[in-house]
Formats: structure tokens, C-alpha cells, sequence
């Protein structure tokens, strides 16, 4: 089976395992047989066995009716168990850091005088440890970033809820945290899980506001440290505005580069988000955030040309507020959408139409993406397979049509690791990009055929401290052609048919 596989892999592998290589149609409708794949391939991972005779039995229509609705959808109980088995889900950011955090709290404690105050700050202190310690700190919330990968491919590969699945991949690329950057591994878990996922499908603002305020991106974007520098708070690390997550959040996350905002507004605005921070050790909140007003710069400030006046917190809200419902913002989460969904470069129409529909909801994603589903352009067999996958979709469509690798998420990541995609491993805030032009390289290619036919022959291997072997089973390629809908080239048909199973 193993040399059937390899023999054809140039000739079926792209058709089959969805390379995505397919050059521009002709302007049309999508063809009423090709509707259930198409909806699969787009507001899914791809399909699994069964799955494109489910959707023609029940009807496109309701099958994206219900995916718009992930709440209505119920869990597999196998999925369920594994999920609860991993202890470090079900823990609030302050419990997580109480756990998994530096060891030196400990340490610190210890060694403080007695009558020695230790400085009462929104972030531990730091002083200079041994490598011993440091590396025990890393093992340890090695466990988390362990926990939040193997989650994240677990329901990418079962849950039915693929709609929110795709989702979340999407927006926690625009709202990214790099999970090796200092604390953030701590929390990268806990972010996905309360500030990017129950959101994929509400409001914006609701999804911005939730990212503002998580550990995680306060400390990747380095807003714990930002601090009005005449304020009370100003001491130690604490000594002025950083402007890290005002930037981001203008070029990246609302505005975009051409947004119309300046220098000056940057300024402001991490003026605004100055005291915005973590809690103060030995607290155990529920998110994990709070202000703290003696570093905050209460001065009147003006963002975009509306004054904010001098107060609190309340402050960053209302620039959050302003931000997501600026006509820019609607334009600019218009076009990633348009975009991640229908074509590297999105038609003008599209993105305008759901421009209007995400302000006329005041940011209602669910509405926008009805809207996107509903739209012509969704539907046009010019964008029927233009999409090119990412390293991530790769994977996770490839487990979930042979079933290779679906309940060892580990060989999944370890797998990603080798496509230069690993889970929460993109350094820099605009995450992860999702276009042909960034995947489709002479040694990204290698990689993937390499992939594949590992798969093929059924074997997937993590090595190091949490090595696992897969299954020695290997994929029937005829069965796999059925999975995916028998919508192949006379070439790779040709090719399947003069080599059968074994």
C-alpha cells in the first residue's frame, strides 16, 4: 500500500488532500452538486467519512444554519472526557499563575527579611534566578501549552461545531499572542478558550474588549508595564507609556494601517490604557485583569479627534467603544473576513456589502457572517477551491478525512512544528497569515509531500519527553476518494484506479 501511495503522490495528493492548486474558473454559480463540499470546505476543516451525504441529506442551507449556531450542536461524549481531562482548562488565570507560575515567588518570600516589604506591584518580581530554576518553571508550564494544544486539535479534528472551530483559528490569528513569550504561555490556553472562542460568533466589540483585558495579551504586548510617567506608580519597570498594544491595537486590531489614525493618536491612546494590568500577587480573580489607578495618566486625552476626558478605567472603554464602531474597523474585519473565506484578494463588492451589514449591527459577527454565506460571491465557481490552505488546515483536513492522527492531537502538533506552523508559535501580533503567496513555496511543498505520505502509510511520530507512535495503518485510497466527494482530475482517477488497495 505504502509504494501505491508514494507512486501517485504527485498526481493525487494535491486533488486529495486539498493543496488547494486550482487556477481561476469561469464566473458561474457553484454547480448544486459540488454546494454540500464547497459549504464543507469553507466553513469547516473539510470532511470527515459521511459528512458530504449528511449535508446533501439535510440541505445546505440547514447545514449552515446550524453551524451559525454552535450552541445547538452537541459534543461527542468522547470528545467531552478527553477535554475534561486536561486539569489545566478549568482554571482561572490566577490559579493557573498560583500553580504553574515562576517558582520565585516562592523563593522570594523565603529569603524577604522580616520587616522587608516586598514591592507591591501588578506583576511578580524578577530578580535573577538559577538556570535550574528557570528551566523547572518551564517544565512545568510546559504542562499548560500542552493542555491548550492538544484541546485546540481535539476539537478542530471532532467537534461538529467546525464552524466556531474555523473561527477561532481565524480570529486568534488577528488577535495573536506569541504562548513563548515570558508569562503568555501561562495564560495562551485560557485566552482561546474565554476571550477568543465564546466570541467568534457575538458582537466585536465584545471580542475586542475580551482580548484588552486577558494576561495574555497584556503581557505580550507589554501593556502590564505601561504607566503614566508622573503618576504615583511610577517606580521600578513601571516608569512610562509603552505604546506596544496602543499601536496593535490601531494597525491590527480595529483600524488598520490606513485607518486614518496618527503617531499622535498612538500616543494617546496608551496614555488612555496606562494602569491596565494584572493583579496583585496571591489574588486569584476570575480574568485576571485589574487597574490600577495609581499608574494611570488621568489627564485629558484626544483619540481620532474625540476628546476623552481625565477618569479611569472607564477611559479605555470608551476608545474600545470608538474603535469598533469606526467605518474603518467595519472595512478592515470586513476584508479579512472576505478574505479568509473566498478569496486572497476579495471582491471590492463583498467587502463593502459586509461593511455595512457589520455597522448596521453594530458589529454583530453572526450577522456578517450570515451575510457572507448568503453573498453571490460565496457561491461563484470562480473562488470554488481558490483558497490555499494554510500548514494548519492542511493538518487538521487531512486527520479528519483519513482519521489518522484525530485522537493523538500531539502527532497533529508535532506535525505542524515541521510546516513551520506551530500552534501559538507566530512571534509576531498580526499572526499568522492565511494567503497563497505566504504557503505555497518550492520547501513548503516538500514539507507537505512529506507530510502526506507519512500519513498515507500511517505512521505519525512525536519524539522527545512526549513521544507517541501512530497507528501502522495506512490510508485506503479509494476510500478516502468517497470521503472527499470522487471530485477528482481523470489523471489522478487514472492513477488510483491502476493501483487498488491491498
Amino acid at each position: 500500500m505504502y509504494s501505491i501511495l508514494t507512486g501517485t503522490i504527485r498526481y493525487w495528493l494535491p486533488a486529495v488532500l486539498g493543496f488547494g492548486l486550482l487556477g481561476p474558473l469561469a464566473a458561474a454559480p457553484i454547480p448544486a452538486d459540488l454546494r454540500p463540499l464547497h459549504a464543507l470546505k469553507r466553513l469547516s476543516f473539510g470532511p470527515r467519512p459521511g459528512d458530504i451525504e449528511q449535508v446533501k441529506a439535510m440541505g445546505v442551507e440547514r447545514y449552515i444554519r446550524e453551524q451559525l449556531q454552535p450552541e445547538s450542536l452537541g459534543e461527542p461524549a468522547t470528545l467531552t472526557a478527553r477535554l475534561d481531562s486536561l486539569e489545566t482548562l478549568r482554571l482561572t488565570p490566577g490559579e493557573i499563575f498560583q500553580e504553574y507560575g515562576p517558582l520565585r515567588q516562592a523563593a522570594a518570600r523565603q529569603s524577604a527579611p522580616p520587616t522587608q516589604k516586598l514591592p507591591d506591584s501588578t506583576m511578580p518580581v524578577e530578580p535573577a534566578r538559577p538556570i535550574a530554576a528557570g528551566q523547572a518553571n518551564r517544565l512545568r508550564s510546559s504542562q499548560v501549552v500542552q493542555e491548550a494544544v492538544q484541546a485546540r486539535l481535539l476539537r478542530a479534528t471532532q467537534s461538529p461545531r467546525q464552524l466556531q472551530e474555523v473561527l477561532t483559528d481565524f480570529w486568534f490569528n488577528h488577535f495573536n499572542v506569541f504562548a513563548q513569550k515570558g508569562l503568555t504561555r501561562l495564560w495562551v490556553g485560557n485566552y482561546e478558550l474565554t476571550a477568543i472562542r465564546p466570541q467568534v460568533l457575538g458582537r466585536f466589540r465584545d471580542l475586542l474588549g475580551a482580548t484588552a483585558h486577558h494576561p495574555a495579551m497584556l503581557f505580550y504586548l507589554d501593556n502590564w508595564q505601561n504607566t503614566g510617567p508622573n503618576t504615583p506608580g511610577a517606580r521600578g519597570r513601571f516608569k512610562g507609556l509603552n505604546e506596544n498594544y496602543a499601536r496593535e491595537l490601531l494597525e491590527l486590531h480595529t483600524l488598520g494601517v490606513d485607518g486614518g489614525y496618527s503617531q499622535q493618536d498612538v500616543t494617546e491612546v496608551a496614555r488612555v490604557f496606562t494602569g491596565w494590568g494584572f493583579c496583585r500577587r496571591g489574588r486569584t480573580d476570575a480574568d485576571g485583569f485589574c487597574f490600577d489607578a495609581r499608574r494611570h495618566d488621568s489627564g485629558d486625552k484626544v483619540v481620532l479627534g474625540q476628546v476623552i476626558r481625565g477618569g479611569g478605567i472607564e477611559e479605555g472603554e470608551q476608545v474600545l467603544d470608538l474603535l469598533a464602531r469606526h467605518p474603518a474597523t467595519a472595512r478592515r474585519i470586513s476584508y479579512r473576513l472576505a478574505q479568509y473565506f473566498v478569496a486572497d484578494e476579495p471582491p471590492q463588492a463583498l467587502v463593502e456589502r459586509l461593511a455595512k451589514r457589520f455597522t448596521a449591527s453594530d458589529g454583530d459577527l453572526r450577522t456578517v457572517m450570515s451575510s457572507l454565506f448568503e453573498s453571490p460571491e460565496f457561491w461563484d465557481m470562480r473562488y470554488y477551491d481558490a483558497k490555499f490552505k494554510t500548514p494548519y488546515q492542511y493538518v487538521v483536513s487531512a486527520a479528519r478525512a483519513t482519521g489518522v492522527g484525530e485522537s493523538s492531537p500531539l502527532l497533529l502538533a508535532g506535525s505542524l512544528r515541521q510546516l513551520a506552523m506551530p500552534l501559538y508559535g507566530c512571534q509576531t501580533p498580526d499572526g499568522y497569515k492565511n494567503t497563497r503567496a505566504t504557503w505555497l513555496t518550492p520547501d513548503g511543498m516538500a514539507r507537505r509531500l512529506s507530510f502526506a505520505t507519512t500519513m498515507a502509510s500511517g505512521r505519525l511520530v512525536v519524539s522527545g519527553p512526549m513521544r507517541q507512535q501512530g497507528s501502522a495503518t495506512p490510508v485506503e485510497p479509494l476510500h478516502l476518494q468517497q470521503t472527499l466527494g470522487n471530485r477528482f482530475s481523470t489523471q489522478t482517477r487514472s492513477a488510483l484506479q491502476a493501483n487498488p488497495s491491498m
